[in-house]
Formats: C-alpha cells, structure tokens, sequence
C-alpha cells in the first residue's frame, strides 16, 4: 500500500484551488497518482464531502484493477481516474473523535498491486516524511541475503539521495498486516541510517510459506499491506 501524507493547512490552501494530486508513485508496473478535491468535486455537484480518486499518471494505458467485491475498473486513454465521489463527509472528517486527522495529518493510501504478479526483485514503496527525513520501505518479495528463495525480506531506507553527509539514528517498526485477524506480524529496531543505500531490516522478514497461508491474512485477494513507524531519535550533520 502507497501512502500520502496530507497536512491539514495544505488541505486548507488546496481547498481554495479545488484539486489536490499527490506525486506519481509506481505499482504492478504502472504509474499512479492519488486526487483529492478537498471540498467536493464541483464537476460532479459534490458537496460537503471529500472526493477521492485513484488516477494513473501515465496517459493512454490500459489496465484493469479488480477490487474487493470482484469488480473491475478499467483505466484507459479515456478514463484515467477512478474513486469516490463522496468518499467522506467533511463533518466527520474534522471531527477529531473520528481518528482520520492525527496531529494534523490525514494519510491517504491506494493498494493497486497484485502481490504474485510482482518482480522477484527489490521493491520500493512511495517517499513519506517523519521527523523531517525522507524514507522508504525495501521490499523484496522472494527474499534477499539469507533470506533468499524461502522468506519475504523488508527493509527501511533514507529517501532522499541528498543526505549523504547526515546520519540519522531512528527507531522504527515494519509491519505486515493481518488483513482478517489483526494478529499482524511487526518487528522494531534502532538504527545510524548514513546513506539511501543503507537500509535496515530483515532479510528474514516471514517465510514465504507462513506468507501464503490463508489464515495468516497477510495476503488478501493478492495483495499485502506493509507499514512503517519511524521516530527520529537524533541527527548528525558534519560541520
């Protein structure tokens, strides 16, 4: 699952410009993009509720995304864009007892990929923020290192290519959810991250037959949901 992170005054300000698309991310070899209308999508007279769309960044591709309740949606040339016209009342949106506003950021995700369908080669999630640092999540799905060939391998990674010089020392949790039972299977560590190329994880993550078994609910209808927590403990930048 790609997430953005949306402020609550960026909300505020693209309200005003009625549209706001979220940077192109990749997923089953397609590009995508999420599009929020922050009061409503007044070409389709909507008002009073967020509308939220899952676009392809890439014009004039053909692709078929099967959902849930096994129906398609098909993007193409002409229909770029799929979603929600009324995704969620703003009312209930605000409403901080609802949970989707925390310390003033909603995060929006799309999961577009099918799992099995995957490259056996790293994998590597959209850039998000937290405490002010660019990170990514690694994932490769047959495994690396002594994980290769019999487990699911995930990793954490600086995003930005820019911080060669930084080191950021971090502790982070990754997750894989249990879609059914919420009996998800998370581990945590702290880490000197120095460089992108520098990532920390496990390369035994979960073995692959533990992946595959459908009571685990980590696949569900083909696709899994990873997640991250990172809370920067200190930086050090070379004077």
């Amino acid at each position: 699952m790609d997430s953005v992170f949306v402020n609550k005054d960026v909300l505020a300000e693209k309200a005003v410009e009625e549209k706001y698309e979220s940077g192109a991310f990749e997923a089953g070899g397609y590009k995508w993009q999420l599009v929020l209308y922050p009061n409503g999508n007044e070409s389709k007279n909507v008002k009073d509720h967020i509308s939220l769309y899952l676009a392809m960044a890439d014009k004039f591709t053909y692709f078929r995304l099967g959902n849930a309740i096994g129906k398609e949606r098909r993007f193409n040339g002409l229909k770029l864009e799929w979603g929600f016209d009324q995704f969620i009342p703003l009312k209930a949106f605000n409403d901080a007892s609802n949970g989707y506003l925390v310390e003033d950021t909603c995060v929006l995700g799309a999961e577009v990929e099918n799992f099995s369908k995957l490259d056996k080669g790293r994998q590597e999630s959209q850039v998000f923020c937290a405490g002010n640092q660019k990170w990514k999540i690694e994932l490769h799905p047959m495994g690396t290192g002594v994980g290769a060939g019999d487990h699911l391998s995930l990793f954490l990674a600086l995003g930005d290519s820019t911080v060669e010089s930084v080191k950021v020392y971090a502790e982070f949790t990754l997750r894989i959810l249990d879609q059914v039972g919420a009996k998800h299977r998370s581990f945590q560590a702290k880490y000197w991250f120095r460089r992108p190329s520098d990532g920390w994880g496990w390369p035994r993550f979960v073995s692959l037959s533990k992946l595959n078994e459908p009571g685990t609910g980590f696949l569900v209808n083909d696709a899994c949901v990873v997640e991250a927590e990172v809370t920067v403990l200190g930086i050090f930048k070379p004077l």
